[in-house]
């Protein structure tokens, strides 16, 4: 006769569930974990210089809305959900546009970052999320399909076609 025994709890799981209770230490390691994840998510879609401050409304509101997740499970999709949404409210609202310095470093484009980024931007949705997070955050193929939730196959498949996308751009573009 074989004993039943509760489903193991993973870290994370409990991590998770212990945020939302309420413990700001363990929403703190959620965010050690998965800050990286939501920058290259918003980096993907809105200016450079936006990105880090819309990392922390993103986990503000993950805080508030925490309690009300119903598997911990369903976390980084969550998460991923809350940082696009945040980068759509950003186009929502007027905001004063800024000039950039003139002093940034050029690279053997020709290009600074923040225009490859830019060109990053224009690529299809399948392919920029994964190409910052590679790019941008460091992330190795794996670490990205994990806190994605795509395969791994999936994620080489993307960063293929959208690194040859990309290298298209590139080629189309004059140097300075």
């Amino acid at each position: 006769m074989s004993v039943m025994t509760a489903p193991r709890i993973s870290d994370e799981d409990g991590i998770i569930r212990a945020a939302a209770a309420g413990d700001r230490a363990a929403f703190g390691e959620l965010y050690v974990r998965y800050a990286r994840l939501v920058h290259g998510i918003l980096l993907a879609r809105v200016p450079p210089n936006e990105a880090d401050d819309l990392v922390q409304e993103v986990f503000l509101r993950a805080m508030r809305q925490l309690p009300g997740l119903r598997t911990a499970a369903a976390f980084r999709g969550w998460l991923s959900t809350i940082a696009r949404n945040c980068a759509m409210d950003y186009f929502r609202q007027a905001r004063p546009q800024v000039p950039l310095e003139d002093n940034l470093t050029a690279h053997d484009s020709g290009l600074d970052g923040l225009e490859v980024l830019d060109l990053i931007r224009h690529l299809p949705e399948a392919y920029r999320e994964p190409l910052v997070l590679r790019l941008v955050e460091g992330m190795t193929g794996p670490e990205i399909a994990h806190q994605t939730g795509l395969t791994p196959d999936s994620v080489r498949v993307n960063l293929c076609r959208g690194m040859k996308l990309l290298r298209e751009l590139l080629g189309g573009v004059e140097a300075k």
